[in-house]
């Protein structure tokens, strides 16, 4: 069963800038987080060390995100639409519409979950089948789940939800109890809980006996000790494989954790511990942007986030992350105590009609990739040149 042991409450969702704040920090944050520590991936900290030093800010030429934030963005264009009333059926659709069914390609970046995800799904496997592949555990759903936290403020159990519905196309066992820790506790934290509570609120949706709890215990026993004492209590030894979401999501909390939900040092711990610092650093930084809101991002590390360039997924170029933040929080607050409200809101079909995108259906939601073919889309746009933390979201 999960744990339900010292969880802290979780305060009610705050006032509606507010909210808006901490989910623009969230997806900021993962974006910059991101682009932070994609130059690290599958490095040790030795190996980080001599070719940089410590990094203290970004090393890339042209920082940008990886698959971590576009399919992020996919994951939260998609419950934009249909909120609450998501199900595997939109999330396989959307698979094949926007990703597997495209001549668009490669998806340069793709996690190993992602390609074996693709290939059962080209091969007519339907979900949760198509999950069933070598890598149904990596990190690959916990690093596109905090968008169902943002759109949960407050709901962690219902941000775990939303997340396994996601990830029921491409994960399975460990793979699903990480993305549902992490959007749990992006839930708690949009919420305005203490980084105790938002780490007690991510281990309350994982099984007790989980490897995921069991990482992310570890993790917080050793967070108070700092950054090497996370990564050697958590770090698989000898496995070549970085992506393991036990891992990966402990190492993020513990980040976190360690930092005390300071933005800057949990994105930079992350980063500096090394294996799949664009993810473990994408999601500490969701973490840490929930807590403290968009402000607290450095100015010159939220301006180095642009639209989407669509490198790994060529149908998300051009959509930006404060979009999506912002999408989310008005789908959100309109399902907010109306239990059929996200039908309307979210353009979610009935159970028995046609998904969204097939024969031309499709509800007053979003402008989704497989939509943008029509001049003018009717979502905002982020003005390029604006400063991406505070740029107006334009109709």
């Amino acid at each position: 069963m999960a744990s339900a042991a010292c969880n802290p409450p979780v305060p009610p969702p705050g006032d509606a800038a507010g909210l808006r704040e901490r989910a623009r920090g969230a997806l900021l944050g993962l974006a910059v987080g991101d682009a932070l520590g994609a130059p690290a991936e599958n490095m040790k900290p030795s190996e980080i060390r001599a070719r940089w030093g410590r990094i203290t800010g970004y090393v890339a030429d042209r920082p940008a995100g990886t698959d971590d934030t576009e399919y992020a963005i996919f994951s939260g264009l998609l419950l934009a639409r249909y909120g609450a009333a998501l199900t595997p059926v939109h999330v396989e659709t959307a698979w094949h519409e926007w990703i597997a069914d495209r001549e668009e390609g490669p998806f340069r970046g793709a996690g190993f979950s992602e390609r074996g995800t693709l290939e059962n799904l080209r091969r007519g496997l339907a979900a949760p089948i198509s999950a069933q592949h070598r890598h149904a555990w990596s990190d690959g759903l916990a690093m596109r789940a905090a968008p169902h936290g943002v759109f949960a403020a407050g709901r962690p159990a219902e941000a775990a939800r939303l997340a396994a519905v996601d990830g029921s196309v491409s994960h399975d066992g460990e793979g699903i109890y990480g993305g549902q820790a992490v959007a749990a506790g992006v839930a708690a934290a949009m919420a305005g809980a203490a980084p105790v509570a938002v780490v007690a609120s991510a281990l309350a949706v994982v099984p007790d006996d989980s490897w995921t709890a069991r990482c992310l215990r570890r993790a917080m026993t050793a967070a108070h000790r700092g950054e090497r004492a996370v990564r050697s209590a958590v770090v698989i030894g000898g496995y070549p494989w970085t992506d393991l979401a036990p891992e990966a999501v402990a190492l993020a909390f513990g980040a976190y954790a360690a930092a005390d939900g300071d933005f800057t040092d949990a994105v930079l711990t992350a980063v500096n511990m090394g294996r799949d610092a664009d993810t473990t650093a994408a999601v500490a930084g969701a973490l840490a942007g929930a807590t403290h809101g968009v402000a607290a991002i450095p100015a010159a590390w939220a301006a180095a986030i642009g639209p989407a360039r669509g490198t790994c997924l060529p149908a998300i170029a051009g959509h930006h992350v404060l979009e999506v933040a912002d999408l989310l929080t008005d789908a959100a607050r309109g399902v907010a105590g109306t239990p059929d409200a996200a039908r309307g809101v979210a353009g979610a079909p009935d159970a028995d009609a046609q998904p969204a995108g097939t024969a031309g259906a499709r509800g007053p939601g979003p402008v989704l990739p497989g939509d943008r073919a029509a001049p003018g889309r009717s979502v905002g746009v982020i003005v390029p040149g604006e400063h991406p933390a505070v740029a107006e979201v334009r109709p």
